[in-house]
């Protein structure tokens, strides 16, 4: 993102007039175009809609009904923090609180990776594979390695079928703070959170049905690509298993993934599910892995754009 022009006017005018609603979109939309932030007149909508308390159906429905409709003092200074705040780079999700995955409003912050929609394959393949427990064993067990805001492990809570209990591991107290707010906000009553490394957990072998995970695997090199605004805001740890599994700076991203390998072949019951989302070019490094004794299967599943995402690996009956 290019450094924000210093042209964007105030929400309230000069001579003490409040600014119509539009106007100020129009603004706000040029002005982070400007600065380089991606879609920006949807942006400036979002960003408008949460600095007015509202959703942004509501204030687009507004602006129809009402197009000279005039922005009250704190509204407007919200919203002139917000749009520069998101021309100097910082997420919108983290500027609003919030970010929507699988049909769920989640809270976000710095503590926590912003959900991508990309994971949500995850919740997909889980989803089916619960299937085949719905006449299986009375209570069946999933963990979700590294749980940051607790996007998987909630949405699996509040579609599971009752005989699945769920277990949200994180190292970070923020993290965990963060998916401890989420549960509640969202109603879920099956989850346990734990606060440990998912290379040392403390969950009796044998014990899971299946295993998610969203872990670390961009590489130290692949660090210094990501778009500034990312590496600026959103915590390392989360990216990089450099920081994660306390490996050195020239690991390859994959060493989070390989370890989780490692334990679910302890944890996860005899025909036991292992979900792992990965980088787009870690397949060839991480499939040998599930091509040995205790495992039956493996393969990856691509995401929408045709890239590799989720590892799926299944112990032998």
């Amino acid at each position: 993102m290019q450094d924000s022009p210093d042209d964007f006017p105030p929400a309230v005018e000069h001579d003490g007039a409040q600014c119509e609603q539009r106007l100020f979109l129009v603004a706000a939309a040029r002005f982070l175009e400007n600065a380089g932030a991606d879609s920006p007149r949807l942006t400036a909508e979002v960003l408008l809609a949460a600095a007015c308390d509202m959703e942004r159906t509501e204030l687009l429905k507004r602006l129809i009904l009402s197009p000279r409709c005039r922005m009250d003092p704190a509204g407007s200074a919200r919203a002139d923090a917000y749009i520069r705040r998101r021309a100097n780079g910082e997420p919108t999700a983290y500027i609003t609180g919030k970010k929507e995955f699988y049909g769920r409003s989640f809270l976000v912050n710095p503590d926590v990776l912003i959900p991508r929609p990309e994971s949500e394959l995850l919740v997909d393949l889980a989803l089916a594979a619960a299937e085949s427990c719905r006449r299986g064993a009375r209570n069946a067990l999933f963990a979700d390695f590294g749980t940051g805001s607790g996007c998987l492990a909630a949405v699996l809570d509040l579609e599971l079928p009752d005989n699945w209990r769920g277990l949200a591991l994180d190292m970070s107290e923020g993290a965990l703070r963060t998916a401890s707010r989420n549960c509640r906000a969202l109603g879920c009553g099956r989850i346990t959170l734990l606060r440990c490394d998912f290379n040392n957990p403390p969950l009796r072998e044998k014990s899971l049905n299946l295993l998610l995970s969203n872990p670390p695997y961009v590489s130290a090199e692949g660090y210094t690509h990501l778009p500034r605004e990312i590496r600026a805001h959103e915590p390392k740890a989360a990216l990089v298993p450099t920081l994660a599994a306390g490996a050195d700076k020239d690991v390859d991203g994959a060493e989070a993934a390989l370890s989780i390998i490692k334990q679910a072949g302890k944890l996860l019951k005899a025909g036991g599910l292992l979900l792992l989302e990965t980088g787009h070019d870690q397949g060839e490094r991480l499939l040998p892995a599930l091509r040995e004794s205790p495992w039956l299967e493996a393969r990856m599943h691509t995401d929408h754009a045709g890239m590799g995402r989720v590892l799926e690996g299944r112990l032998r009956p």
